[in-house]
């Protein structure tokens, strides 16, 4: 059953990477990951988690090149929403929601699931079927 005309799914597709931008920019650098990182702890503690683990060098090193990447692909979306664009980031968001929920069960942390629902969400929202042009 389509649930989306192209031109909405397109809109969806944009919001999805303007989310992210909002979400991971401060992963982008080792000084704004350094901020966030002791921001994140602060909330998994006040949800009733353990403070975060300090990171090391190539920790971080693997949290800027996510989010670089993550960012890269943002600005991609937002300047050329493709429905192909949205269809790669649900299975992209379906497979980072899977590693966060493992990631919870391994450790617990109540501040995963500020970022595995909205994560699983774009990523159902994307992966519903399209309206079919009607041929011109």
């Amino acid at each position: 059953m389509p649930i989306f005309s192209v031109s909405t799914f397109r809109r969806v597709v944009r919001a999805s990477a303007v989310y992210d931008v909002l979400m991971i920019a401060a992963f982008a650098t080792p000084w704004s990951f350094a901020l966030a990182h002791g921001q994140l702890s602060t909330v998994n503690q006040a949800l009733g988690g353990a403070a975060l683990p300090a990171f090391s060098a190539l920790h971080i090193l693997f949290a800027c090149l996510l989010g670089s990447v993550v960012l890269v692909w943002s600005v991609l979306r937002i300047r050329d929403p493709q429905p192909r664009f949205g269809r790669y980031d649900a299975v992209a968001r379906l497979l980072f929601a899977l590693w966060m929920l493992w990631a919870w069960q391994q450790t617990g942390a109540p501040l995963l699931w500020l970022f595995l629902l909205p994560e699983a969400a774009w990523g159902v929202v994307q992966a519903l079927p399209l309206r079919r042009q009607m041929p011109v």
